[in-house]
């Protein structure tokens, strides 16, 4: 259930500001401290210039990491060289001619790591150096952290297609940080699940919700629904666990099932209070996933509560979410979420999600912003202490190009600590 007013709840009011617009591609966004000076920056790339670049925190000017990348599809950033400078991991070559799901390339799938020229590297201007990490036909989604060991990064990687066909099985895999990752060739690769997952088109890097582990986990998103991949220490196994199957109402009419993107929101103590997600892939439906008590603790039930539904599916049934974001804006110690959509208006632009009664799947909701959105992230740019958020416009060819592509800072002006 939703509400559009918050009654004694504060209106969240951002600034938007233009970093840049009239972009000739827009896909992803990510923020890290690119030239060290204590703020975050911005990385971002589309899938048809071939242009990975980042955009400084001071005057948002654009500086070229590297080009000449085939289609870049998602991103990461950790730092592999233990310099304390980030590091950027990139899959590309997705699709082969065609440009679609239903034409994945043969021989793509690739992920690089490029790697942070250092500070007189910043100020002449070089291209980062671009190293090998290995291949999976399909990869759309990769996701950095310490899954299995905290001593080596380690890529999960994530195929949205295979081969075969766009719902055939998909292969999970790992990659895991070679002892010189300066002078090794491909990282050592090993098979995570590849008997359950069909088109994942969402992935959020968790940390803190295995129980007595430091371990990072998984949230998925796919034609299952949504489903928690962790690493299990006890047992030395991963494990699934299915969060909800998604949105199930319209594959007759669309082609398309489960859900499209996730992430999951702290309510006090809980770190796992609630699971808010798009559904299906590419979906106009936005649903929140709360426990209902049913298994016991050890095994939490879950239930799902639809919020919204934007729009009616295209003539390809498509929607128009792409992009959850949970975080505390307000400072009060509980996660808020965001809503990305990527258009047409009037279903474009960022909705926050603000829980009031958890329990029962009840929250209000505010519309923040305005500009489309194919992926929202959360960083402190002005280093006041409150998480602000950043958004770059969807423009992708054969899916949906967003006319006056931006990419856009939404400064917060709540005025209160933010809590992660």
């Amino acid at each position: 259930m939703t509400a559009s007013v918050a009654g004694p709840f504060p209106k969240p009011e951002f600034t938007a500001e233009v970093v840049a617009d009239q972009l000739r591609d827009g896909y992803w966004l990510e923020a890290a401290d690119v030239d060290g000076d204590g703020l975050p920056d911005l990385i971002g790339c589309g899938l048809t210039l071939g242009e990975i670049a980042w955009y400084r925190n001071e005057d948002w000017a654009r500086n070229l990491a590297v080009n000449k990348v085939h289609m870049p599809v998602g991103l990461d950033v950790a730092d592999i060289t233990g310099t304390g400078t980030p590091d950027i991991i990139a899959c590309y070559e997705l699709y082969g001619p065609g440009g679609t799901i239903h034409h994945p390339n043969a021989e793509g799938g690739k992920i690089d790591w490029l790697e942070h020229p250092g500070p007189d590297g910043l100020r002449e201007g070089r291209t980062w150096q671009r190293r090998y990490i290995g291949n999976t036909v399909g990869m759309h989604r990769l996701r950095v952290g310490h899954f299995t060991r905290t001593d080596r990064w380690e890529i999960i990687g994530l195929p949205i297609v295979a081969m075969e066909g766009v719902h055939a099985l998909l292969p999970v895999v790992m990659f895991t940080q070679p002892e010189d990752p300066r002078s090794a060739g491909p990282w050592p690769m090993t098979v995570v699940d590849d008997t359950h997952f069909r088109m994942i088109h969402g992935a959020t890097r968790k940390s803190g919700l295995i129980p007595d582990s430091d371990l990072d986990s998984l949230l998925l998103a796919s034609d299952e629904g949504v489903t928690w991949l962790y690493f299990d220490q006890a047992t030395q196994a991963w494990r699934r666990e299915l969060i909800g199957t998604g949105e199930l109402g319209v594959f007759e009419r669309t082609g398309f099932k489960g859900s499209g993107d996730v992430d999951s929101g702290r309510i006090g103590d809980d770190p796992m209070a609630y699971v808010a997600a798009i559904e299906p892939y590419h979906g106009n439906s936005v649903a929140v996933y709360v426990r209902d008590g049913a298994g016991g603790d050890a095994s939490p039930g879950w239930r799902r509560v639809l919020l919204d539904v934007f729009g009616e599916p295209n003539e390809n049934g498509e929607g128009t979410g792409h992009s959850v974001l949970c975080a505390d804006f307000d400072g009060d110690g509980d996660d808020e979420f965001l809503i990305g959509l990527r258009g047409p208006a009037p279903w474009q632009g960022v909705f926050l999600y603000k829980a009031i009664d958890v329990g029962n799947g009840v929250f209000v909701k505010w519309r923040v912003a305005t500009e489309s959105a194919a992926r929202v992230i959360a960083a402190d740019f002005n280093g006041d202490g409150t998480l602000d958020f950043a958004t770059i416009a969807y423009k992708v060819p054969h899916y949906y190009e967003a006319p006056d592509a931006k990419l856009m800072v939404y400064r917060n002006g709540l005025g209160k600590p933010a809590q992660r």
